[in-house]
This record gives C-alpha cells, structure tokens and sequence, in this order.
C-alpha cells in the first residue's frame, strides 16, 4: 500500500512538472507576441508604417515653376508690354545608349558641326581679337611716363601702325591659317570626347547635349537618319520623345539608332547677354539649383516657390485607387518680378558701352540710368558680362559680379560737385563766389595741385567746377568744415549699402572721415575725390539727389512681385532724406549745365537741351602699397537732363582705356550719346 502512494506521489510531481513548463512555454510565446507587438507599434512604427506604405502607398513631390523676371516694354507697337529675361522653357536632353551605337564616327562628327562647331569659331576669333588687345594694351603701356603731348603723338603712331597691319595680305593671311589651325585643333578634341562615349562598350546612358532647342534637335536628327526624300525641318514633330513625321498619310519615326532625348523644363535667358550681371542665374549648389548672383540669389526663395506633394493609395496589383482620404498639396509657383528696367534703354546703354570699351581698349564699364524723382532704376549695364544661359562657359568668375554694385572706386573729379553741394546749402558760398587760385594747396608739408597744374588767378565756383580745379573744391570745403563735411558725406549715402535687392552690393569706403575730428588733409583730399570710395550706385543716387531738388531717394529695381494667386505687392518710392535745400540744388544744377557747356563736360552735351555734369577722372589705388598704379585711370561722367525738369540722372564709368587718360573724352562722349538718345525716345521737347 505504501509502495503504491508513493509511485502515486511520484506520478503527480512528474504530471506537475509539465503542467508547469506547458504553462511557462505559453508564458514566454506570449511575452515574445507582446514584445514583437511592442516592438512593431511603438519602438519601430515609423520603419514598419513606411515600408508599407512603400507597398500600399504612391507618394510624389510636386515641383513648383520658378517666378519670371519681366522688365519693361514701353513700345506701344508691342503686343506686351512687358518683356521676359529670366523665364522657363523646355528644351531637350540628348542622350546616347552606346551599346546600340552603329555609326560612332559619323554620329560625333555631326555632333560637332551641329552642337560645337559655331561656338567653336567664336571663341577662337575672340582668342585671336583679345591676343590683338593685349598687343596694343603692351604697346601703350611701354610708353611709360611720357609727357601729355609726347604721349598722343605716339599713339597715334601705334593705332596708324595698326591700321596698316590690319590692311596688309600677307598678316591677314597668316591670321588666317592661325585661325583655321585652332579651330580643327579643338575639333579634333571634341570630336575624340565624343567617340570616347559612343564607343563605351556596353554602356546604356552617356548624356551628349543639355538644353538642347527644339529646331537645333530636328536638325541633328535630319542631318544623320536616312528618312523618305524630300523630308523638311517642318514636317517633323515631336510626341512623347520621339521624332515623327507623315509619309503618304502615314505617320513615321525618325530614328538614329543608339540616340535619344528627354524633355526637361530649363531657366532661360531670352536675351542672354543683355543684363546678365543684373539678373544673374539659376545654377546647381551641391546637387540642388539654386540662384546665384544678382536678383535669381538675391530672390531665390521668392522666386523658387514652395513644393507641393500628392499620396494615393493602391492595390495588390499596383493600380491607382483614389479615396476620399487621398492627400494632396499643391505646389505654390514662385513669384514674378517685373522690374523697372526699360528695355529699350537697356538695349541702346549696353550697346554703346561694349561699343565705347571696344574702342577706347578698356579693361570694362559701367552705365546706370535713373529716375531722380522716384529712385526707379530704368537701365544697368556692365561690361564684361557673360550669356546667362551658358554661365559655366564663363573664364572668370568675377564676370558674375555686378561692378555698378560692387566695384568700389576713388571717384575722382566728379565729388567736387557733392562738395559744391555742401557750401551751397550751408549758404558759405554762391555760384559766383570767388577765390584766388594759385594752382595748389599745401596742407601738412603735402603739396596738393590742380590737375592741369595751372594757376588761373581769380575764379568763381562756378569756373573752379568749369575747369575741375582741386584748389576750388578745397575751398569750398574749407569754408564749412572738416566735420561738418565729413556729416555731409554720410548724409549723401556714402560709405552705407543703399539696401538695392541684388546680391553683392557693397558699402564703399569712408573710413578716412569717419573718426572725429576729421584730419584737414584726408577732408582736403575727399572734397575732390580722392581717399574715399563709392560704388557707381553710390555716385548716381547722390547726383539723383541733386536733381530731385535736394532729396534723396532709396534706388529699386523691382516695381512689383505677382505671387501664384495673382496678388500683387507693388513697390512704392521710398524717400530717404533731404540733404540739401531746393535752392541748393537749382544753384548746382546751374553751375553743372555750364560745366557741360563751357567746361571738360563739352563731349556730354545734346543739341537742343540743357545738360547738367561733371566729368570724373580717378587714378587706381596700388593694391599692395601706398600710392596710385601708373598710367591706371577710372572715367565717370556723371549728369542730370533737362536740368530744370531732369527726365533721368546717369553715371557712365569706363575702366582704364588706353587710348586717352581723361574722361572728357571717354565717359563724356558715352554719357552724351546715350542722353540724345533717350531724350528722343521720350520725346521731350527742346529747350533752346
């Protein structure tokens, strides 16, 4: 009995053991079921929610169209009036699946002639036009310190010499086969860049051209496929990225084997030079497009937009199914600026400074035209500038850069007339004050002269601005002030950002007048211009200020921005300050029409009209010392008409010609040509 409860006893602990361990078995299944499910809903819910909806879920970005910039066309022939230089357009890629390539060498030679060939011999006649610049700039420059007179006779030796040059067969010819040896040395190397791509075997994407028009493609494509006879340009289309055309009612494609293009929205520049420096472009930062320079940096995220996206559902099979919970977020376009740039006045200002730089042989130039009364910028142009739509072409960087904003300078003559300004407002002087001069000033132990090192004896102030005399401009300084001159340069915006909306303004620099008190030689040198610097934006605001009765506007650009909706923001014309009394600038405005007429201001005159001006003749600091580069001059001419109701106000600079040293006969005659011009234009009625 006792041998059975025990066997007994020993049962139950055995069928107790598995109990408990079927029991801790469950117990752990369902600790590991919690973990995962804790594991899937909380700890990694965002890995898990993803990938399913990768399975379940279709997700796009939307990309928003980029704003345009429009400037002004007031031709009232025009059908709009108003005129794109930044816009977007679709042209091509063009691509090639070298593994399907069948002709390698006939297809790289036709890309050559089709997309390299013009480009080519442009750039190489430009080679061969700047090898001439650079010979003729060596020869000036080795003429060294010679006398004024000296100097023009030699010249005109050089530019004689190279008239006959220019005549002669046998240079000519030589230019010639120069010519046609750089041009097949660059084709060759294009060409072999080519093949080196078609000929990749087993290669399936090599990209050929970007930004490819869509008449330049059909082109390509005609001059290579082996199409019906008698096929033209227009008979061909273009539909879902293929080349069709219709032979005897039935429609075919046009086909070059291992070739194929993609359409793709591209920023395009409808006037590619023209304003370039202005308006900048849209280029890759990383592997992202951005704005880069000018109003495309400076209104990127204006004109960039805000993307949108869309995310549907869908099935098993991969299809679409639109329910009612679908998100949608449409992209929102960028805003387009319409600037107050003329077109018209911007065409015929850059034309006639690349002419005038072309012929004076300077390094560059700038031309800004204003309105006085409302600060509206209506033209400006800078020369070098570069094609937008082919920005990575450019050989300098600095090209990309706006000098009327950035290229600070020493401005020379042309201050004397903010200096003039001064005295006038403070009543120290009249027009007619006169003075005695004795063809230099000593201030310091530093002799300071005129610049015709002449003494004139006894002159007037309007006769010391007449005559450019440093002496006259001292003396007018003198008679308000070293501080008190030094007030009134901050007052005219020197030496401060004028808060223009495009990137890469700069500041000047004022910095010899800022600490009190001023010292009377960097005062005596300012009141000329010299020892300070200022941006040619600077310069035509204070001259702005002289002809909008003494008050001075804020400088802008944009005169409206249009957002996707249609709402506009329309800039309004924002007063700065007054800086000098009404009857100050009448007075100035007087004196700068006779500089025009019977001083250095002769070559700015318009038959017909009073013009108000002053010529500007700057020497170019030593970069890496004290002093001034030899035979290195800036030329500005800076002016107002009609002077007794100024239409416009313009600053016309030209950077070290070489063929005269004064601005009277490089920035005046620019400066006049494009004021007749515009006079015209607006047809303003003659005054005399």
């Amino acid at each position: 009995m006792s041998f059975w409860k025990k066997g007994q006893r020993n049962f139950d602990k055995i069928n107790n053991s598995r109990i408990n361990l079927i029991i801790a078995i469950i117990f752990l299944l369902v600790g590991y079921i919690i973990y995962k499910l804790f594991n899937l809903q909380v700890l990694n819910y965002e890995l898990y929610y993803n990938l399913a909806s990768n399975q379940h879920q279709i997700y796009n970005l939307l990309e928003p169209e980029r704003g345009r910039i429009f400037i002004q066309n007031d031709d009232q022939s025009a059908a709009n009036q108003l005129y794109p230089m930044a816009t977007n357009k679709n042209f091509y890629l063009l691509f090639a699946v070298p593994k399907d390539i069948k002709e390698a060498e006939l297809i790289s030679q036709q890309l050559y002639l089709t997309f390299k060939s013009e480009k080519i011999e442009k750039e190489v006649d430009e080679l061969l036009k700047s090898e001439e610049r650079a010979r003729l700039k060596a020869q000036i420059d080795a003429l060294g310190n010679l006398d004024s007179e000296n100097k023009k006779i030699k010249l005109a030796e050089i530019m004689a010499n190279q008239q006959k040059l220019l005549a002669d067969k046998q240079f000519l010819e030589m230019k010639k086969v120069r010519r046609e040896a750089e041009i097949n040395s660059r084709k060759a190397a294009i060409v072999e860049a080519f093949l080196k791509k078609l000929k990749k075997a087993g290669d399936v994407y090599e990209p050929l051209e970007q930004k490819v028009d869509e008449t330049i493609l059909k082109k390509f494509y005609l001059a290579l496929s082996r199409p019906v006879e008698n096929i033209k340009l227009e008979d061909l289309e273009i539909e879902n990225n293929a080349l069709y055309f219709i032979n005897h009612g039935k429609k075919e494609t046009l086909i070059i084997p291992g070739i194929n293009f993609s359409e793709k929205s591209y920023r395009y520049y409808p006037e590619g030079n023209l304003g370039s420096n202005l308006i900048g472009f849209v280029g890759f930062v990383g592997n992202k497009q951005k704005g880069r320079y000018g109003l495309e940096g400076y209104f990127d995220q204006e004109l960039s937009g805000r993307p949108g996206s869309i995310k549907i559902e869908r099935d098993a099979r991969g299809q679409a199914i639109i329910i009612k919970d679908r998100e949608y977020f449409k992209a929102e376009n960028g805003v387009d600026l319409i600037l107050t740039i003329n077109r018209s006045v911007q065409f015929m200002a850059c034309k006639k400074l690349n002419e005038a730089v072309a012929r004076h042989g300077a390094d560059g130039g700038s031309v800004i035209v204003m309105e006085p009364k409302t600060g509206a910028i209506l033209a400006m142009c800078s020369n070098p500038d570069y094609d937008a739509n082919e920005y990575q072409a450019a050989s300098d960087i600095s090209v990309f850069t706006n000098p009327a904003i950035f290229s600070q300078y020493e401005p020379g003559s042309i201050f004397k007339v903010i200096t003039m300004a001064m005295a006038l407002d403070q009543e120290k002087i009249t027009p007619q004050t006169s003075y005695e001069d004795t063809g230099s000033v000593t201030i310091a132990g530093k002799k300071i002269e005129n610049s015709d090192h002449q003494a004139n004896g006894e002159q007037t102030m309007t006769e010391a601005l007449e005559k450019s005399l440093n002496t006259g401009a001292i003396f007018a300084m003198r008679k308000i002030g070293f501080d008190l001159f030094s007030d009134y340069v901050k007052k005219f915006g020197f030496g401060e950002k004028t808060g223009f909306e495009s990137e890469g303004e700069n500041r000047g620099d004022i910095k010899n007048l800022i600490k009190k008190p001023v010292s009377e030689i960097y005062a005596a040198t300012a009141s000329f211009g010299q020892g300070l610097a200022v941006t040619p934006l600077q310069m035509v605001s204070a001259i702005s200020a002289i002809a909008n009765n003494g008050v001075l506007m804020k400088p802008y650009l944009v005169k409206e921005m249009i957002k996707s909706d249609g709402a506009k923001i329309v800039t309004q014309p924002e007063t700065i300050r007054r800086i000098i009394s009404e009857k100050a600038a009448v007075l100035l405005g007087g004196m700068m029409a006779k500089v025009v007429e019977n001083g250095h201001g002769k070559k700015a005159a318009v038959k017909g009209y009073y013009v108000g001006g002053k010529t500007g003749t700057a020497q170019v600091p030593k970069k890496d010392g004290r002093g001034y580069e030899a035979d290195a001059h800036i030329g500005s001419f800076g002016g107002f008409a009609p002077v007794d109701d100024p239409r416009f106000v313009m600053l016309v600079r030209i950077d070290q010609p070489r063929d005269t040293e004064w601005a009277e006969s490089s920035a005046a005659p620019l400066f006049g040509e494009l004021a007749e011009y515009m006079l015209n234009y607006w047809q303003v009625p003659k005054e005399k």
